[in-house]
Formats: structure tokens, C-alpha cells, sequence
């Protein structure tokens, strides 16, 4: 007799049943309780009250830019030189926010942070490539200017997304300060198994913000290419700092970027012996250092 001619009897056809039934609801609770899972987000009213311990008021917002809305922080004193903070992927402008608390940040810059697309507040529509998210956040710089200079400093995917804005907008920024910043193609790992994951039903695998951060690497794959080319727009000044023993985004990258920015004003590099990939969160001193460092030499305060 052939195996597969041996009726299944009814107890173990029903324990079949139950068990495809099982894992079907296990599958389809995970596909609902997925997007609301590790979204980095934290809301308006713990935001402003973290903040208001420290006696400080966190003003927040959304600025619609064609049919997207962008959400974004504010602190400090209007008439002072603005830091825009640019995170990584995943994540969310809260990233930032012992930056925008410190005092001494405080004492040289208004600090704004935003939800990039696709992640945080700013979710809605979905991850953009490099241009497209540079089409939408420059008018949102814009929209704050005060007279006083520019800064923008980037973490990881939102470092190639400064240097892209930079680009775009020559002249506008008066520096760009770039931590971990990957550059240089030839040292981008391929993450092939990305492509796979961004297509249904593997995506609806991803939790959260890791839905839309996988898409926007899939994206940035062939963004860094095209981005290595523009790099010789970039006119203002520029600040790379970097972890040493960083294993995601290789040191190397620094010496691809400063090949590359040819008309870069000023070229400044800070390499932390000891630190990793996340660099501005377990070395806020130096990193706070390398920002400040940044600043225009007129608008400094005495």
C-alpha cells in the first residue's frame, strides 16, 4: 500500500484542521498587531511633559507639503541659529530629544527635529526615496527661517538625507554635521534579502517602523549611487563623525565623502575611538562637542 493512499483518520484530520486554523489566527492577529508594534513614536502630551520637567516647552506641530503632513518639535529661542536634527532608520525625531533638553545646546541653537515620511507622525503615504524626501523636508526648513544661519545634523539613513538636501539647496545651510554616515556604494552591504521583504505578504511580516525603514533601504541601494554623484554640490561646510568600531556603516565611508566634496567649504572629521553605530546616543558629550564645533564664528555668543 502507498503511503499517501492511507486514509488520515478523523482525531488526527481534526488536529490537522485546528492547527492550520491556529497558526491562520496567529498570522492574521500579527498582520493587524504588527503596525502598532516598536514605532519609536511617543505621544504630543508625554513629549511636552518630559519637557516641561526640565522647564522647557516643546512646541509641535504639522506642516502640510503637498498632500503629505510632517510632523515636527521645536525648542528654544526663535532668534537664535537653527539645528535641524535629521534621524535614522527606524526611528523617530525623539531620537534627539536629550539634544534639544541640554542646556548647553540650547544656549547656541533653536532646535527642530521632524518625523521623516513614513515613520513616526509623518506615517501616512509612506518611505520615500533620498529625492523625494528632499523635495518634501526642504520646504519644511524653509518654513522656520529667521534670518539666523542653517545647521542640519543627520544620524545614519538621515546623514545621506542631509548631505541630499545639501545638495539640492546649495549655499542655504551654513554646515552639516553627518554622524554615521553611509556614502560610499562600494561599502553598502547588498541585503538582498530586503527586496524579498518588501513585497506582500513578507512586509506585513515587518513590525512598525521596520515596514516602511526596510522600503527605504531597498530604496537607498541605488540612492547612494546617485547620491555619490551630486556630492560636489555640497558648498557649505561639513561635520563627519563617526564611531570608530562602528560594524553597520564602516569608518571608511569618511574618507569616500571627503574625496568626494570637492567644494565642501570646510571639511571637519571626528572619529570616536570605542563607539559603534550609535554614536549620538552613548556619546552625547562628543557628539555635542563636534555640533557646537559647527557653528559660525559670527553668530557665537560671548
Amino acid at each position: 500500500m502507498v503511503l499517501r493512499d492511507m486514509p488520515i483518520a478523523p482525531k488526527y484530520r481534526t488536529k490537522i484542521i485546528r492547527t492550520i486554523l491556529f497558526i491562520s489566527v496567529l498570522f492574521i492577529l500579527w498582520i493587524i498587531a504588527a503596525p502598532g508594534c516598536m514605532t519609536f513614536q511617543i505621544t504630543d502630551s508625554k513629549a511636552k511633559e518630559d519637557f516641561r520637567k526640565k522647564g522647557l516647552i516643546l512646541k509641535t506641530g504639522n506642516l502640510q507639503i503637498g498632500k503629505r503632513d510632517i510632523y515636527y518639535t521645536s525648542v528654544g529661542n526663535d532668534s537664535l541659529p537653527t539645528l535641524f536634527f535629521i534621524h535614522g532608520s527606524p526611528g523617530t525625531w525623539s531620537a534627539f530629544s536629550e539634544y534639544m533638553e541640554d542646556p548647553e545646546m540650547l544656549y547656541h541653537f533653536r532646535m527642530i527635529a521632524f518625523d521623516r515620511p513614513g515613520f513616526g507622525y509623518s506615517k501616512k503615504g509612506g518611505a520615500l526615496n533620498l529625492a523625494d524626501q528632499s523635495a518634501l523636508l526642504l520646504p519644511v526648513i524653509m518654513h522656520f527661517k529667521n534670518g539666523q544661519p542653517v545647521y542640519l545634523a543627520g544620524h545614519s539613513l538621515g546623514a545621506p538625507l542631509a548631505l541630499k538636501m545639501a545638495a539640492d539647496k546649495p549655499g542655504y545651510f551654513s554646515a552639516i554635521g553627518l554622524i554615521s554616515t553611509p556614502v560610499d556604494p562600494a561599502l553598502e552591504d547588498k541585503e538582498s534579502w530586503r527586496r524579498f521583504m518588501n513585497h506582500a505578504p513578507l512586509k506585513y511580516l515587518l513590525p512598525g517602523a521596520f515596514r516602511p525603514s526596510n522600503t527605504e533601504l531597498v530604496y537607498f541601494k541605488k540612492d547612494i549611487i546617485e547620491l555619490s554623484k551630486e556630492l560636489d554640490k555640497v558648498n557649505c561646510k561639513v561635520m563627519l563623525i563617526h564611531g570608530a568600531e562602528d560594524q553597520w556603516v564602516p569608518v571608511g565611508n569618511i574618507d569616500f565623502a571627503i574625496k568626494k566634496l570637492t567644494h565642501a567649504a570646510k571639511i571637519d572629521t571626528v572619529i570616536i575611538q570605542g563607539a559603534n553605530h550609535f554614536v549620538p546616543f552613548t556619546k552625547k558629550k562628543e557628539v555635542k562637542a563636534a555640533l557646537i564645533k559647527m557653528i559660525d564664528s559670527s553668530s557665537l555668543k560671548n
